[in-house]
């Protein structure tokens, strides 16, 4: 799902690379999903972001929002599979 929506998650322009995607979990506050997604990013002045972090929120088999992912969000202790 995140593969086929990869434009939603990450801007054409930053060249996603290496994308890896975590197992998704169920919302503690809402009827969706979350899940952990990672890459390799250019900026937009085309110097290396290095890997980036985002949190996807998917709800009826859609992708409907994005955040990077903080400090104390799980996405650092999770297993992680190539897209």
């Amino acid at each position: 799902m995140v593969r086929e929506q990869i434009n939603v998650v990450f801007l054409n322009t930053s060249y996603p690379r290496e994308v890896h995607v975590a197992p998704p979990h169920r919302e503690v506050r809402g009827p969706g999903w979350t899940a952990c997604v990672r890459a390799q990013l250019t900026s937009a002045t085309g110097s290396t972001l290095g890997t980036q972090i985002y949190i996807v929120t998917i709800s009826g088999g859609k992708v409907v929002d994005r955040r990077r992912a903080e400090a104390d969000d799980i996405c650092g202790t999770e297993t992680y599979e190539p897209i």
